[in-house]
């Protein structure tokens, strides 16, 4: 009995002890868990600020090396900024896309009250596809005007057809009234599908937006030889995505003599990087296919649109529109003017700064573009 006990004694002290160990054993792991979370979010918040500094800290003293511009002439200044627009398409990326068949038009019945066309150009594996409209009974060839909606809408909208939240206010309807004819190119909807298609760009260094500027181009190709179309007078306005288009392709893309953008101009760097509770940072949404490869390196805003600078642009900007906070914009819009005014050309750019949210204001940009592309 004694040996019985003896052993009974012993295996419950190695299990006791087997426990223990099996306890502290939990409790490092438990341990090692934690500090290694603590330390990846910190190793994380280290890149946050290294990476936030970089874009947005040393931005000024880094642009200050990358622009030299001349504003002694608007040739001297064209040609001050030439390297710029070199690096700018290497951020738009566009690819060759050259046009492999005739122009497909076709009566549009949604539209058939204005006598409008769907047409579609073909680009070897890919089209260009939108919306043509003239004003009727034109006796004389008119202005066109580039019409590009947003990232949750379609060419249609902008002619009022199904625009639920009001945002388009028909524009390009309007513009036709107004004495303009239009081309509203069709883009690729939802910010799902533009993210999914923006990874495939970016593994082959395209970009979406470069893309879609060329499919553009073939369809301004197409509109210009059109009886109708006076081809030396062409504008573009863009509301939300189709103001990035404004903003990113008015640079690369010479025939566009003036641009409205709608919902779009902001303080690029704070929007892209800086969290906010004024405003929705891109940073802190899923919007993965806004964030482009080199964009922040000298291309804020006000640099853009130096590019764009001399011809005519106008800002439209609700100061209900959580895509910004609006005082930033107007800091971002005054710089941008700052371009226009050392060359002596402050009445070519302007601001349309409203109490509204993320819509068009069609009676300022009616007006800014009659001005400029009317005779």
């Amino acid at each position: 009995m004694k040996t019985i006990t003896f052993c009974a004694v012993a295996v419950a002290a190695f299990c006791l002890c087997g426990s223990a160990r099996a306890a502290d054993d939990a409790a490092a792991a438990k341990a090692l868990t934690v500090a290694e979370e603590k330390r990846t979010n910190d190793y994380a918040a280290q890149l946050e600020a290294y990476l936030r500094k970089m874009l947005v800290e040393d931005y000024p003293a880094r642009a200050a090396k990358a622009w030299h511009r001349d504003y002694s002439s608007v040739g001297a200044f064209l040609k001050s900024v030439e390297p710029n627009r070199e690096r700018w398409r290497k951020v738009v990326k566009p690819p060759p896309l050259a046009k492999s068949g005739k122009l497909e038009r076709t009566r549009y019945e949604p539209l058939r009250d204005l006598n409008a066309e769907w047409w579609r150009v073909p680009l070897g594996e890919l089209a260009a596809e939108g919306i043509f409209a003239a004003p009727p009974g034109a006796g004389q060839r008119v202005p066109l005007v580039i019409v590009q909606h947003g990232i949750g809408s379609f060419p249609e909208r902008n002619f009022g057809l199904n625009d639920d939240g009001g945002a388009y206010h028909a524009y390009a309807r309007e513009l036709l009234k107004a004495g303009f004819a239009v081309i509203v190119p069709m883009n690729l909807r939802s910010v799902e599908r533009r993210n999914r298609i923006e990874r495939l760009c970016r593994l082959a260094d395209l970009s979406l937006p470069g893309i879609e500027l060329v499919r553009m181009q073939r369809l301004l190709d197409e509109a210009i030889q059109e009886p109708r179309v006076e081809a030396d007078r062409v504008g573009m306005w863009g509301l939300s995505l189709g103001g990035l288009a404004t903003m990113f392709w008015m640079p690369l893309e010479p025939r566009i003599k003036a641009g409205v953008c709608a919902g779009w101009f902001n303080h690029r760097r704070n929007k892209m990087v800086i969290p906010d509770k004024r405003y929705s940072c891109f940073l802190e949404t899923k919007e993965e296919h806004a964030f482009f490869n080199g964009w922040l390196l000298e291309s804020t805003d006000s640099d853009v649109v130096s590019l764009i600078c001399p011809r005519p642009f106008q800002v439209q900007t609700g100061k209900a529109d959580r895509i910004a906070h609006w005082p930033m914009v107007v800091e971002e819009f005054d710089v941008a003017r700052q371009h226009y005014e050392k060359l002596g050309l402050g009445d070519c750019i302007e601001m349309d700064l409203r109490d509204g949210g993320h819509e068009t204001h069609v009676e300022s940009g009616l007006r800014f573009l009659a001005k400029w592309l009317k005779r």
